[in-house]
């Protein structure tokens, strides 16, 4: 055995917890996870079953942590995990699941495979079978604070046009403030409007806010790879900035993982509770809807028929699902749901590190069929969302398939829908 390798079975033993062992103790095979998997249902290709992703961490659970499977292992009938095993399982763990969530709310014990998933990556990166991409992107993340490169200079050059654009002056690094205002990178690089669309909101509810020079960054790659290490990392920089600055509520951004890396695993990677708040940008919008302070015209803007794609670290995972809903009854005059939506919603394909992930990508754009048919079912040419990640998975494969469908972000929506002062 490798050293390598080692390292990769020693993670797999140490991510071993109660959760893991009630779920492969529980497990039926019943076969229910498949149906529900994107992967599976668009390809037919059983290698894609849920839990036979996560197929050589329950062979070292059985053989280190059950009666039967230490002395099959002893007798020579266990067999072991070896590097070969390992690079095969690579693209069924990375390329072939978004963590979406679906499959666990199908599983008729409660098993959550997504956990498991997330575990089964914390051996494959220390056993070094990690895409190249999501390796370079946490790499960067690391050492520029952003997992696409994105250096403060850009942030400031996007500030610039905002303030000239909007006429107002984006604070950064100001103390006692409302809210620490965080983005991702494709929020800087390709969608500067959601900056814009949040500072006009926030400063007409007359809440103070900042964004912070030393993290801005919100994507968390160290969740993605599956480095807990490399994830504290990341979200320790937040934590601090927010600290530092007094931030009474971090907003998380229009990006799923970041939601998921900041409100719901933050506290556990830090190892302790925080002393703010941490909130989706659509959970802001809302909140301020309901004291009043989001100020919309009467009359609808959006007249044409649309619909919304739920990320699913937002709706299923994070459970903000309904506000979305709220702000967009209040913007638009024809909404349309798709058929399976809020927390059943189907996945855009390219979430948990899939879209950092070039290899990925023929099979990204297979499974987006399932989306695909859900909009044309609809007969809408609008779709809006509220996660950057899966509006730019979403834009790509729209214009692989020829679909003439335009993308919104539900924060610009909201905003483009206020009153002028």
């Amino acid at each position: 055995m490798t050293a390598t390798l080692a390292k990769g079975i020693n993670a797999f033993k140490e991510v071993m917890d109660a959760p893991i062992a009630s779920f492969f103790s529980s497990c039926v095979h019943c076969g229910l996870c498949a149906e529900a998997c994107l992967f599976y249902t668009e390809s037919g290709d059983a290698r894609f079953t849920p839990i036979h992703k996560i197929e050589p961490l329950r062979r070292i659970w059985q053989q280190e942590y059950t009666l039967l499977g230490k002395l099959g292992s002893m007798v020579g009938f266990g067999k072991e995990v070896t590097d070969a095993e390992l690079a095969e399982w690579e693209s069924l763990v990375y390329d072939s699941c978004t963590m979406c969530g679906r499959c666990a709310m199908v599983c008729p014990v409660g098993n959550d495979l997504t956990y498991m998933i997330r575990k089964m990556r914390e051996g494959m990166v220390a056993a070094g079978h990690a895409p190249e991409g999501l390796v370079t992107a946490t790499q960067r993340a690391i050492s520029s604070g952003s997992p696409a490169g994105v250096k403060w200079v850009t942030v400031q050059a996007q500030i610039r046009r905002l303030e000239k654009q909007h006429g107002y002056t984006v604070p950064v690094d100001q103390v006692d403030v409302d809210y620490l205002v965080l983005m991702s990178s494709w929020e800087i690089l390709n969608f500067p409007e959601y900056l814009g669309a949040v500072g006009r909101i926030l400063n007409q509810a007359g809440k103070t806010w900042t964004l912070a020079s030393d993290a801005y960054e919100a994507t968390n790659s160290g969740i993605q790879i599956g480095s807990s290490d490399l994830a504290r990392e990341l979200v320790s920089r937040i934590v601090s900035a927010a600290e530092r600055l007094k931030a009474r509520c971090v907003i998380s951004p229009e990006c799923g993982h970041a939601y998921t890396a900041i409100r719901w695993d933050g506290p556990n990677l830090m190892g302790r509770p925080f002393g703010f708040e941490v909130k989706h940008i659509l959970e802001v919008l809302d909140n301020l809807r309901r004291a009043g302070k989001l100020k919309l015209k009467n009359q609808k803007s959006l007249t044409q028929p649309l619909t919304y794609h739920d990320p699913c670290q937002i709706s299923r995972r994070g459970g903000v699902y309904e506000q979305p809903r709220t702000l967009l009854n209040a913007c638009a005059s024809d909404f349309r749901e798709m058929a399976d939506t809020g927390v059943m919603n189907w996945c855009c394909g390219g979430g948990g590190g899939v879209s950092a992930n070039e290899r990925a990508e023929p099979l990204r754009m297979n499974v987006f069929k399932k989306k695909k048919s859900q909009i044309e079912a609809l007969g809408v040419k609008t779709l809006v969302t509220a996660c950057a990640n899966c509006r730019v998975v979403m834009e790509e494969a729209l214009e692989h398939y020829g679909m003439d469908v335009e993308m919104l972000g539900l924060t610009e929506v909201v905003a483009d829908q206020l009153e002028e002062n």
